[in-house]
């Protein structure tokens, strides 16, 4: 008995020890365990805390670049509304200008007008003095003109003829001279 009960005593002195690494190998996986795991929350709490800053960062940025798109817009609404009142001035100059021209225009046509009213005037009283002055050639032609010296006797170089008709005729086919 004597035999098993060392065996025994062995192999319960080998469970404890056994027991007692295994309870050390826990221990030891707890305490590792749960440093990881402090290890790990500071990681997350660090991250976390740089996350934050990034996002403050990134916000203000983005408010920084929305002002700069606000001032930009800005300018390009007011650079349109000054190229909107520069292209509604150079149309006002313009038409000005075609205001002035269409009355120094219509000034020109008018006095043109006035010259051809002239003209035509002129035109009338010259035949009418043509056909008075043919009036009175056809009326000198009826009258004698023996009683006229030699020299203001056109008709005697024309062919004699006795009708004034004839005289008158042959005053108009011939060259003045």
């Amino acid at each position: 008995m004597s035999n098993g009960y060392r065996t025994l005593s062995q192999h319960l002195n080998d469970l404890k020890k056994e027991n007692f690494s295994l309870k050390l190998r826990i221990y030891f996986l707890e305490e590792r365990i749960q440093q990881k795991y402090e290890e790990s929350t500071e990681d997350v709490y660090r991250s976390n805390i740089e996350l934050k800053v990034e996002v403050e960062s990134l916000k203000q940025e983005l408010h920084e670049k929305q002002h700069l798109l606000d001032k930009a817009l800005k300018t390009a609404e007011s650079l349109t509304n000054h190229n909107e009142a520069e292209l509604q001035r150079r149309c006002q100059e313009r038409q000005h200008e075609i205001d002035q021209m269409q009355q120094v225009l219509e000034t020109k046509i008018q006095l043109l007008q006035e010259e051809a009213q002239l003209a035509r005037s002129k035109d009338d009283r010259a035949a009418s003095l043509t056909e008075c002055q043919s009036q009175a050639s056809l009326l000198s032609l009826d009258t004698p003109m023996d009683d006229a010296p030699e020299e203001d006797r056109p008709l005697e170089k024309w062919a004699p003829s006795n009708t004034s008709k004839d005289r008158y005729t042959q005053a108009i086919q011939s060259p003045k001279l």
